[in-house]
């Protein structure tokens, strides 16, 4: 499987699905930004595009487009606390490097 979740993040995901009370699942893709190149992109998936890729990990569909594919390939994520911050976070086997802000990564 290209993408896989930690059962913290797949539990984040699935409430975050359960307050918004639709969707089938979370859209993942990569956009061009940033000093690096590449930011990722998350959206709640409403419908399943005809070239889409899917994937199910942990009870959550994980959606992808074509082109995203390759940059997400390995893709771990997870969902942590850092003092009083929390959010996902992205291990990803492909990427060479990120900014210094951490807003965008390169492969």
């Amino acid at each position: 499987m290209p993408i896989s979740l930690t059962p913290s993040a797949a539990k984040h995901i699935r409430n975050q699905l359960t307050e918004r009370g639709e969707g089938i699942g979370i859209r993942i893709g990569v956009k061009t930004t940033g000093c690096s190149g590449y930011a990722y992109v998350l959206e709640f998936a409403d419908t399943i595009e005809p070239l889409d890729h899917i994937f199910e990990d942990n009870l959550v569909k994980l959606i992808i487009d074509p082109k995203s594919l390759v940059f997400v390939d390995g893709l771990e994520m997870d969902f942590v606390t850092e003092g009083v911050n929390s959010g996902l976070k992205f291990i990803n086997p492909n990427q060479t490097g990120e900014c210094g802000c951490g807003e965008s990564f390169s492969v």
